[in-house]
């Protein structure tokens, strides 16, 4: 497998195996006009199985999204085909446009221009609780 070195954009690695698609789809990095690789279950020493995403542009990353799908991913900023920086995302405290509300009788269900808001109520079992409604929500 080739795959090319990046000049400008990001590596996410450590990402638990099988939530690269998650990822993709969070971040819209479909609709970008930017070369986008996912390597799913890489081989590694402290997962067992990984996946990694390489990204060929510096784009607005959410790094919310990638605190709530993984607090573990680490994210390394290339520039000029070298290593900028590394960034480890944390678990969100809040959570926005992000997750949808499933309650049908939540605000959000109606009126789709606000923005879905969950906050986080536990950390050691990833809940949040839409801050509308209150309905929670589990990893």
């Amino acid at each position: 497998m080739n795959i090319d070195s990046i000049q400008n954009g990001y590596v996410l690695d450590h990402i638990k195996a099988g939530a690269s698609m998650e990822i993709y789809k969070l971040l819209g990095l479909d609709k970008l006009d930017c070369s986008v690789a996912i390597i799913k279950n890489a081989k590694s020493t402290k997962l067992s199985r990984k996946d990694i995403i390489k990204i060929d542009a510096l784009i607005d990353l959410n790094l919310d999204v990638l605190g709530y799908v993984d607090p573990n991913i680490t994210v390394s900023v290339i520039e000029n085909g070298r290593l900028a920086k590394k960034i480890h995302p944390q678990l969100p405290e809040k959570l926005t446009n992000v997750l949808r509300c499933k309650n049908p009788r939540c605000i959000t269900s109606s009126e789709l221009q606000l923005p879905s808001e969950f906050l986080l109520t536990d950390p050691q079992k990833h809940t949040y609780r839409c801050a509308y409604c209150d309905t929670e929500y589990n990893r």
